[in-house]
């Protein structure tokens, strides 16, 4: 087990479920694959996550025990549910109808292999 290091996204406005569609398609890889991988994705999780892989990327390159950063891969990426904003939109007949504005905590651990 190599060194690891992490960068989490907290309170992002975006559904764990959208997130998670885009998280499936870079766990276990390399790094530089991965980011390549979601420059392409037309999915705005791709930009969110892309944005997260290189801050724990930025995070290892200030950790003395990380060797080299092309040998990074990702560990692990957790995608969770965080606090949902409730409102509320008018409807017929003088009725509201709730909307649900959910948030979502990403976390990305990468690690030397």
């Amino acid at each position: 087990m190599g060194t690891q290091v992490r960068a989490i996204l907290r309170y992002s406005r975006i559904s764990s479920r959208k997130a998670e569609i885009v998280a499936d398609l870079v766990r276990k890889m390399q790094v530089e694959r991965a980011l390549d991988k979601l420059k392409f994705v037309p999915k705005r999780g791709a930009r969110l996550l892309e944005k997260v892989i290189r801050s724990a990327v930025a995070n290892a390159t200030q950790n003395p025990d990380i060797g080299d950063i092309d040998n990074l891969y990702i560990r692990e990426i957790r995608v969770g549910a965080g606090p949902t904003m409730k409102r509320f939109r008018p409807a017929p007949m003088g009725r509201a109808t709730p909307i649900r504005k959910r948030t979502s905590h990403v976390t990305v651990i990468l690690e030397e292999k």
